[in-house]
């Protein structure tokens, strides 16, 4: 007959000279943290009689989770022994706990043997696991409530309320995920079905695209789409128009949102994306601002000035209408962290949905206080690990802007390759994609000769071969070829377009 364990967390009484720092609870007193001791000699019992039981909740269950140290102790070395390949019973363990003082105080090392015989079964030795998970999860739940109390009595002018309100999030997040043990192996037809349903939808979508589309052709049939779960970084020098290129790609996917919904009232995003845009240089009106004059073709520097005439007040003030309702979320926070990003798109993800994460740019954000106080480069390790785990995390893709270092402006050949990435090999190592914008048009413009000579008439016909060109270089992608697309770039509006060679236009009727 088998026992059941409780998952009832036992109570002690109050000791001498301890505290209530439970509140009002109807006169209990002191509250002793949850435990469930019995589950925990339950578990170590069947390991002991069985070490096969180990199996059974070594992914998610730790040492620490005990919460009688000594049951902590027994767990980790007999899990030492199975990792070596060598038995643990209660006589290979004996010789680990002669010695041992607080094993003495509960029976010495014929405890080991009582456990051995009072175990029942084996076959509850995931749900004994589980139990012994779930108290440890409400004692760091408590330790964390505490910390926050404490915390919020005694304020640090460097970490104002907001901050302690995101900290706490993250650290509530990263007890959510901590040892979940749903997790583990899936057989490879499990996930040839979710590899067969991501074929299906690009297959009815209209751009035949398995990941969200950028609105730039060539650049989607190089890329396959912008994937979920990857990290993208958009590089560049100063004026190369990275900003603008996010702005079209995040302007392209919101305009592009539809949804639909079943029988059962599940939504399923049938084509563009729910974008979230952390702006940390440019403000959300500038932002909105380039949007408008991208979508109007009026120009951004017209609009701030106000020359503008009444035709093109009535089509900015109509295109405004037509995408004030675009799922396209802007935060102009400065100096974020990476812990306030995951925060609040978590946040967004759950309050409106998200597909879609832009991060203007990467150099603006801060990682931990503990990292900025050691050096950059681990700072900027920290930030590229926590854009990746994010990506996969919410299973959107992650586009992170980021700027190259000066050397580039050293070499004659300005075009940009991983090298210049700037800080950080760990942005070139987290990132699936990497991609590169150049326009070479900059760079010519600023070496203009004088004007009536022959080098003058080279410099225009140089400079007619690339006016209005970029080129977005791929040089580096996880699940694809590497390679460059040329776009159109419009500087009036800030908007770049597919490119159309000269022999592809349709011959003009007369």
């Amino acid at each position: 007959m088998e026992s059941k364990i409780s998952s009832e967390p036992n109570v002690t009484p109050l000791h001498s000279g301890e505290t209530d720092i439970s509140g009002s609870d109807g006169g209990l007193g002191h509250r002793a943290p949850p435990h469930n001791y019995e589950a925990e000699r339950a578990l170590l019992g069947a390991i002991l009689i069985n070490n096969t039981a180990y199996e059974k909740i070594s992914d998610f269950l730790h040492p620490e989770h005990f919460a009688d140290a000594v049951h902590g102790r027994i767990f980790d070395i007999a899990g030492k022994l199975i990792g070596r390949g060598q038995m643990a019973d209660a006589l290979t363990l004996k010789n680990y706990f002669e010695q041992d003082g607080e094993l003495a105080d509960i029976g010495g090392t014929g405890y080991l043997t009582r456990l051995a015989e009072e175990a029942v079964t084996i076959l509850n030795a995931g749900e004994y696991g589980r139990v012994i998970h779930d108290m440890a999860l409400r004692r760091s739940l408590i330790a964390l409530g505490n910390d926050v109390v404490n915390e919020s009595y005694d304020p640090d002018i460097d970490i104002p309320a907001p901050t302690l309100i995101e900290e706490t999030e993250q650290k509530l997040f990263e007890l959510a995920t901590t040892g979940n043990f749903e997790g583990g192996f899936q057989t490879f037809g499990e996930a040839l079905v979710l590899a067969i349903n991501d074929a299906e939808a690009a297959f009815k979508r209209d751009g035949k695209l398995t990941g969200v589309a950028s609105g730039l052709k060539d650049l989607d049939k190089l890329l396959g789409g912008l994937h979920p779960s990857d990290l993208l970084i958009l590089a560049g020098r100063p004026s190369m128009g990275k900003t603008a290129l996010a702005t079209n790609i995040a302007f392209h996917a919101a305009k592009a949102y539809k949804e639909k919904t079943d029988e059962n009232g599940d939504v399923t995003v049938v084509d563009g994306a729910r974008v979230a845009f952390f702006s940390l240089e440019m403000s959300a009106e500038q932002l909105a601002t380039r949007i408008l004059s991208e979508e109007s073709r009026v120009g951004s520097e017209k609009i701030r000035r106000g020359d503008i005439s009444q035709e093109d007040f009535e089509n900015i003030f109509r295109t405004s209408q037509e995408l004030s309702s675009i799922p396209l979320f802007i935060d102009d926070t400065a100096a974020l962290t990476i812990s306030a990003i995951r925060t609040r798109a978590r946040r967004l993800k759950r309050s409106k949905g998200l597909d879609l994460i832009i991060i203007d740019y990467l150099q603006l954000l801060s990682g931990s206080s503990r990292q900025r106080n050691e050096n950059r480069v681990m700072e900027v390790s920290e930030i590229t690990r926590g854009l990746k785990a994010l990506a996969k995390e919410l299973n959107v893709p992650v586009i992170a802007l980021s700027q190259l270092s000066r050397k580039v402006e050293d070499r004659d050949d300005k075009r940009p390759q991983l090298a210049d990435l700037r800080e950080s090999g760990s942005i070139e190592q987290d990132s699936d994609v990497v991609m590169f914008i150049f326009r070479e048009e900059y760079y010519i413009q600023r070496r203009e000769p004088t004007e009536g000579t022959d080098k003058h008439l080279e410099w225009q016909q140089e400079m007619g071969q690339v006016h209005n060109l970029a080129d977005v270089i791929i040089a580096k992608q996880r699940h694809g070829p590497v390679g460059k697309v040329t776009l159109y770039f419009d500087p009036m509006s800030t908007k770049f377009t597919d490119y159309v060679k000269p022999d592809h236009l349709p011959d003009r009727e007369f």
